[in-house]
């Protein structure tokens, strides 16, 4: 038994609808007129429509870091300029995602981050040798925890302070006098 096909009707009121929530959403979006890839600085340049010129690296983009110049060379514009294809390498970047920042997926980004976090330079090298003669990382202090122990900015704001003969609770509402149990 084969299953009935769907049929989808879309109106003209609703395809106007969409037409015009797409001019108002393209007013406002950058848009790339040209791309190339720029082999001696090893980077990616947008040049938009609004004359302004970006390079991004290369080696931050997801899918172009192993890639060689002549497969990067090769750039198609999609949507109008909101996309950069590399036929060569089946890779695409949306161009908004780029200008935000925004250089692959969540899992590639958290791992240039790690990355990035990971760098060695050699004063780095020089203040973890200083650290490990001092006897390592220094203890967190209660100051400096977490959690530390002191009031809220709301007690400091308003200048309470906490006696021996009472305390302060926090309600949801306000601050509240305790008195403490002798």
């Amino acid at each position: 038994m084969t299953k009935p096909k769907a049929k989808v009707m879309t109106t003209d009121r609703q395809i106007n609808a969409a037409l015009a929530r797409a001019r108002r959403f393209g007013a406002n979006d950058r848009r790339v007129i040209r791309a190339k890839y720029e082999p001696a600085p090893d980077l990616i340049t947008l040049y938009l429509d609004d004359g302004i010129r970006i390079s991004l690296p290369r080696t931050k983009l997801q899918g172009l870091q192993d890639a060689k110049a002549g497969q990067l060379a090769k750039i198609e514009l999609l949507g109008g300029g909101t996309g950069l294809h590399w036929p060569l390498l089946d890779v695409d970047h949306y161009v908004p995602g780029l200008l935000s920042r925004v250089f692959g997926t969540s899992r590639w980004m958290a791992e240039l981050g790690r990355r990035g976090g990971s760098v060695t330079t050699k004063a780095k090298a020089a203040a973890a040798r200083a650290n490990g003669r001092k006897g390592g990382r220094p203890k967190r202090s209660l100051a400096r925890s977490k959690h530390p122990r002191t009031t809220s900015p709301t007690q400091s704001a308003v200048g309470l302070r906490l006696s021996a003969e009472s305390s302060f609770t926090r309600s949801s509402a306000c601050l509240a006098p305790r008195t403490a149990i002798p």
